[in-house]
């Protein structure tokens, strides 16, 4: 089957995605700009949460600008990346509402890995689907970085579950800044002109 109605519905998912958790950015309670100041942790979840929703987006549309069709078993992975990324405002907002304490920190983090494996699972369905010698697949090849980035995250986890969420939190940032330079190896593969 086209893919264009799961792209059409993925893009509407993140859209709203992004929408609830700027409505959780509240106006300060004051008139001064400590009082703004005030609100910088939570500005900073948002920021954090709305650079994965990104990277997710662009890694999205790329992955599937060399898929021309889906099947069933991607239609599936791609809702179950959406259910994980559809908790972020929650996790982000329970960080919000506790100070970038353990556990609520320790959630986001897992939160972050599902979303990683689910990702993987939908590369995965795709080229399972296109076959071992396409596009996609010679293009992600091992996937390095997907793989660092889900160490990364088991560590902030752990790190967060040892008492250290502010280090955790820390740490739940690599994996963004490694993906926040779009990744251009489908581009370089589809580039050559062969599509698999």
């Amino acid at each position: 089957m086209h893919k264009g109605r799961l792209e059409a519905f993925t893009d509407g998912v993140m859209a709203i995605i992004i929408t609830v958790m700027v409505l959780e950015l509240h106006v300060p309670h004051g008139d001064t700009l400590a009082d703004l100041l005030a609100l910088w942790p939570v500005f900073l979840s948002y920021v954090l949460s709305f650079v994965y929703i990104g990277i997710y987006w662009n890694n999205h549309h790329h992955m599937f600008q060399v898929s021309p069709t889906v099947t069933g078993n991607v239609l599936w992975a791609n809702l179950h990346l959406l259910f994980w990324l559809s908790l972020l405002p929650f996790t982000t907002g329970w960080i919000d509402e506790n100070k970038l304490a353990r556990w609520p920190v320790a959630l986001f983090g897992f939160d972050l890995f599902m979303a990683a494996i689910a990702y993987l699972i939908l590369q995965a369905a795709l080229i399972v689907h296109q076959g071992a010698q396409s596009v996609l697949a010679r293009a992600v090849g091992h996937d390095a970085k997907g793989w660092i980035s889900l160490l990364l995250y088991l560590a902030g986890i752990g790190i967060a579950t040892a008492g250290l969420p502010r280090l955790a939190y820390a740490t739940l940032w690599l994996p963004a800044l490694l993906w926040v330079v779009p990744d251009k190896r489908i581009e370089r593969v589809a580039a050559k002109g062969d599509n698999g």
